[in-house]
């Protein structure tokens, strides 16, 4: 069991008191925590650390150590991020997840240094995380309105970036209950992700190793999020969230290959000159299939749009597509689709034949 050096200053640098308690741990043997200190231990007194239980009480250094670690830290962020700071890293864009206010989150993230400091290469991807944040709050506000507790999925989870952010801007923002399940089919990035999330002390969030089609859900979600997940995981996500009549759904697609391999062997018609171009082809595929997953997920009974996700400085790949249930199937939606597929060549995706009944 690790205890902290008594003297740790009130404000430190989070990784000089946990350095500290490293060098006084278990097997560090007798007066360590004196040694550690610089001093001597003096002889015939019995040695008892600051933070050692009186007797018949139990203490959880553990936890204790980490209440410490997240008081330091946030102390030492507030100080840090300065208004003049602050306003030279977001411009006049008004940001929900701040270095001063959401600074363990952040941490947890990678995003800041020890001294809470946002290196250069990280601000990018905290932009990034900031836009999310405003393109899935009006949904998820409006999800909130209906149910106690929000359950979510989000389904090819990575390095939980998303998931995370969801948990944080739920308890510290909205203030509202929710249930968040983080899917990806890599144990070790699953792994990295429970550690993740235990350092940003965040609750109602879980991950699981599991392909998509193997998970099996004690409760259908209220939304599931999928973010460049490749090809047609993208459309497995899409499928899942249909038949558990997710009320929202929101997917930002990754690398698409389907419908250009289709259209490889799709001769005449207007559209013959741009299939006939790889790059062309390619491009053109990847776009038709995004609005075809529009029209489908209409069809399917959501109000549906597509918006830019991310800046498109940051990553090409900056589509989301976001559906919010309002109804049952649209015909005139799945009329629109048979047009769009005859006009372009006659090949469809098939995601049609998973979401839409017969």
């Amino acid at each position: 069991m690790y205890v902290l050096d008594r003297r740790c200053p009130e404000e430190p640098g989070p990784d000089r008191c946990i350095s500290t308690a490293r060098r006084i741990g278990p097997g560090a043997g007798p007066g360590a925590s004196s040694r550690a200190r610089g001093g001597k231990r003096s002889r015939g007194l019995r040695h008892r650390p600051w933070m050692a239980a009186p007797a018949g009480r139990v203490i959880d250094r553990g936890n204790t150590m980490k209440e410490h670690f997240k008081r330091a830290f946030t102390a030492l962020a507030q100080a840090y991020w300065t208004e003049e700071r602050t306003h030279k890293l977001n411009g006049d864009k008004s940001l929900v997840v701040l270095p001063g206010t959401a600074p363990i989150l952040l941490r947890a993230m990678g995003l800041l240094n020890k001294d809470a400091s946002l290196p250069p290469t990280k601000v990018r991807k905290y932009r990034q995380i900031n836009h999310m944040v405003r393109v899935l709050q009006p949904a998820l506000t409006e999800i909130c309105s209906r149910f106690d507790t929000v359950r979510i999925l989000d389904a090819g989870c990575g390095r939980s970036y998303l998931t995370m952010l969801l948990a944080w801007w739920f308890a510290e923002h909205q203030r509202h209950p929710v249930s968040i399940l983080g899917v990806d089919r890599s144990q070790a990035l699953v792994e990295e992700c429970r550690r993740r999330a235990d350092r940003a002390d965040l609750e109602g969030l879980r991950f699981e190793a599991s392909q998509l089609a193997d998970l099996r859900l004690e409760e259908p979600p209220h939304v599931v999020i999928s973010l460049h997940a490749c090809d047609t995981a993208t459309d497995d996500a899409i499928t899942l969230g249909v038949q558990t009549k997710a009320d929202f759904i929101a997917v930002a697609p990754c690398c698409q290959a389907e419908l250009s391999k289709k259209w490889e062997s799709v001769a005449g018609g207007a559209f013959a000159p741009m299939r006939s171009v790889p790059h062309f082809r390619r491009t053109a595929a990847s776009t038709t299939t995004d609005i075809f997953r529009v029209v489908l997920l209409r069809a399917a009974g959501y109000d549906t749009d597509a918006v830019e996700f991310v800046d498109g400085n940051h990553t090409a790949k900056n589509t989301l597509i976001r559906a919010l249930r309002v109804g049952d199937e649209n015909p005139a939606a799945r009329a629109e689709y048979r047009s769009l597929v005859e006009a372009t060549g006659g090949e469809g995706i098939a995601l049609a034949d998973r979401i839409l009944k017969s």
